[in-house]
């Protein structure tokens, strides 16, 4: 069975990827992830907060009302909970490349583009195959209007194009008005490719203590369900790379992403649960399912379940909305 995908120019030995996450932070581990199976690597994230704490135009989009709620600051980590610092960041970035085979994505978390576009060209002298920019916005400031957000998000984008020459993959948060209109805004303005989508990790309440606490709940199965929808949506429509992130969990997960339209598949809560060891049974199962129904390669899938392939493509719009709840049986 042939596996291999092309994402963003990077030619790939199959589909699976792990995602940026606390797996990259180790070495031995990085090697593991190759050796069952992972055909690259996205390190987790260097942050903004990580390059720069005097930033104004930082300080603009994170601190404007904080001072009403004191407990807010406390959301910001400082430097030393981060995993390593920025050059540390660089540095790291290189023993992995030395030490493996497979491609290897560096990425960037921040709001503002000030100091990114430096690093991103840092990122890539230090060996990263391609960057992953994670713009992790949540827009609270009922001033700013949807335009403003929508052009941080192209000027961060342009700012690192114009720095580096490694592939670009923007990952995406799922709430913008008119997403398929921002993916071709951003792919005009030089996105190699598109991750769906960012979990914004959302806060819970301690009745107990009275206190907003920060909550990070790993991925679930039915998570996927957005991210395949927009694959299947944009697929064919730009010439982008796509990846889906958020809820794969087994073999017929990933290959959901390749019918829908996706060239990767980013994994990283069921490695978290169950160890490197699920990429290797995932892409045996695979294989098995491809034989099963004569399928010899990825290739042969991706796309077939699109927007612009299946019977009924209303299916993925409003019409699958009114079908779920008349289906309803009570």
């Amino acid at each position: 069975m042939d596996l291999t995908t092309n994402f963003m120019g990077l030619e790939l030995k199959n589909p699976i990827v792990p995602s940026s996450s606390p797996l990259s932070k180790d070495l031995e581990m990085v090697k593991s992830l190759e050796d069952a199976g992972a055909s690259a690597i996205i390190v987790y994230s260097l942050f903004e907060e990580q390059i720069t704490h005097e930033a104004k135009e930082y300080d603009y989009f994170t601190t404007y009302g904080t001072e009403s709620y004191a407990e807010a600051l406390t959301y910001f980590p400082e430097q030393d909970e981060y995993f390593l610092g920025p050059e540390e960041y660089l540095k790291h970035i290189s023993k992995i490349k030395n030490s493996v085979s497979i491609p290897v994505i560096g990425s960037l978390n921040g709001v503002s583009s000030k100091g990114w576009a430096n690093y991103a060209k840092l990122i890539e002298d230090a060996g990263a195959d391609a960057l992953e920019l994670n713009v992790y916005y949540v827009a609270t400031d009922i001033k700013i209007p949807a335009e403003v957000i929508e052009e941080m998000y192209i000027r961060n984008l342009r700012a690192v194009k114009n720095a580096v020459k490694i592939p670009v993959a923007m990952k995406l948060s799922p709430y913008f008005s008119s997403i398929a209109n921002m993916v071709k805004k951003l792919e005009e303005a030089g996105a190699d490719g598109f991750s769906l989508f960012n979990r914004f990790y959302q806060p819970d309440i301690d009745l107990d203590n009275l206190e907003v606490i920060p909550n990070l709940s790993l991925s679930s199965n039915w998570e996927l369900r957005l991210p395949l929808r927009w694959l299947a949506i944009l697929y064919g429509r730009i010439e982008a790379s796509l990846a889906a992130t958020s809820g794969i969990q087994n073999h017929l997960d990933v290959l959901k992403v390749m019918m829908a339209g996706g060239d990767i598949a980013c994994i990283c809560s069921e490695l978290l649960r169950n160890g490197t060891v699920r990429i290797k049974e995932m892409l045996i199962e695979m294989k098995k399912w491809m034989e099963k129904h004569e399928y010899e390669s990825v290739s042969m899938m991706k796309g077939s379940m699109s927007q612009r392939s299946v019977a009924d493509p209303v299916a993925f719009e409003r019409a699958n909305y009114m079908k779920i709840l008349n289906s309803y049986k009570i």
